[in-house]
């Protein structure tokens, strides 16, 4: 035994200290190490480049409504109504995705209020197959618009999806219409209908409700679209320019009426609830 060996076993050295995997996320856009911790509490925005990462439903509802806010209960659909199979069958596909989220689909309503103004707010995750939209997510979705109307209040809702759910076929096309009528019911009763684009927000869902709002926020650099960059490419044979199909280029070009920094999306959506409140509650 060396000298070296002889004085580290006399010596008492305290053990190796275990560091968490999860202690150090790296930003996608500038590829940055970012504290986890430090991550979260910025609501995932990276405090260096700013890219705005994507939250999940229960984080986005908080950051959004009062504490106390009510989670409306999914409703039940009638699930693998084609018995689709690809490569998985669609029934194992949702298994796996609810072990992975607390909710049994990717639409979530929350009513509440937003420094105590009335809203209720849906959001869609990403994180649940994509954001993708099938009658779950219609029915979710026309669920909180209900809501809104029996309260007279406003409906926010947050997008973030890769379109309709391939698996549910014309049903899910289905939603498209079935969401659009209550978009015009919330018209009719004088209610203001506001929508959030986060990244991504493209298909389907921006072929319908996402598009519909009486005001349209865009948080920083999401991608919005309806057909991908590179299917469109193909199919006009140009080159699209810089920036194509992100919020700045969409705001720029009037597709949207503003481009919201996450942290200042409260703010924004409690001046906007007080200029659009109904007649009746001013």
């Amino acid at each position: 035994m060396n000298w070296i060996s002889k004085v580290r076993n006399s010596l008492p050295f305290m053990a190796k200290r275990e560091t968490p995997d999860n202690l150090w996320v790296k930003c996608p856009k500038c590829q940055e190490m970012l504290f986890a911790q430090e991550y979260e509490e910025n609501q995932r925005v990276c405090p260096r480049c700013d890219h705005h990462g994507r939250l999940g439903a229960d984080q986005r509802l908080a950051t959004l409504l009062d504490e106390g806010f009510a989670l409306l209960t999914q409703p039940e659909v009638k699930e693998d109504p084609l018995k689709f199979r690809d490569t998985k069958k669609y029934t194992d596909r949702l298994k796996q995705a609810r072990a992975k989220n607390p909710h049994r689909d990717a639409f979530s309503v929350g009513s509440g209020e937003i420094e105590g103004r009335p809203a209720v707010v849906g959001v869609q995750d990403f994180g649940f197959m994509g954001g993708s939209m099938g009658m779950a997510v219609g029915t979710a979705f026309c669920a909180g618009a209900e809501c809104a109307l029996e309260r007279g209040c406003a409906y926010i809702v947050v997008t973030a999806a890769g379109g309709a759910r391939m698996q549910e076929g014309i049903l899910s096309l289905m939603q498209m219409p079935k969401a659009t009528v209550m978009t015009r019911r919330l018209k009719e009763a004088g209610l203001p209908y506001i929508v959030v684009l986060a990244d991504p927000t493209t298909g389907g869902v921006t072929a319908s409700y996402a598009m519909l709002g009486d005001v349209q926020i865009a948080e920083p650099g999401a991608l919005i679209g309806f057909a991908g960059q590179r299917v469109i490419q193909d199919t006009i044979r140009e080159s699209l320019p810089e920036g194509f199909q992100r919020a700045e280029y969409l705001y720029k070009h009037g597709m949207v009426d503003m481009v919201v920094n996450r942290k200042d999306m409260r703010r924004t959506l409690v001046g906007l609830l007080d200029y659009l409140r109904p007649a009746q509650a001013a």
